[in-house]
């Protein structure tokens, strides 16, 4: 949603009220938020994601970020002669 568009009262409550039963359950308990991918690069998604922590965090839930490693990962492997693959959305390497 760009910053100029505003949600109405209306659908405000709507989200309010669907997110309701999730921030019942997860109230008081730790959390864990994989920071990764494209949510990394691109400085819209970032603000994003950092805005969406903190909302969490005022209602009650304990967010805990780890980071995703990414494009990160992939470049130390290819400097230590290394080649990854992904196997049911899990990076495997070697032993």
């Amino acid at each position: 949603m760009s910053d100029t568009q505003q949600l109405t009262p209306t659908l405000k409550a709507e989200v309010l009220a669907e997110a309701l039963p999730y921030i019942k359950r997860f109230y008081d308990k730790t959390i864990v938020i994989k920071y990764g991918g494209n949510a990394m690069t691109d400085p819209k998604l970032q603000d994003c994601f950092a805005r969406d922590v903190v909302l969490l965090k005022l209602v009650g839930l304990n967010p805990v970020v780890v980071h995703g490693g990414g494009p990160q990962i992939d470049e130390l492997l290819r400097r230590v002669g290394k080649q990854g693959e992904f196997i049911q959305g899990m990076r495997v390497t070697d032993r």
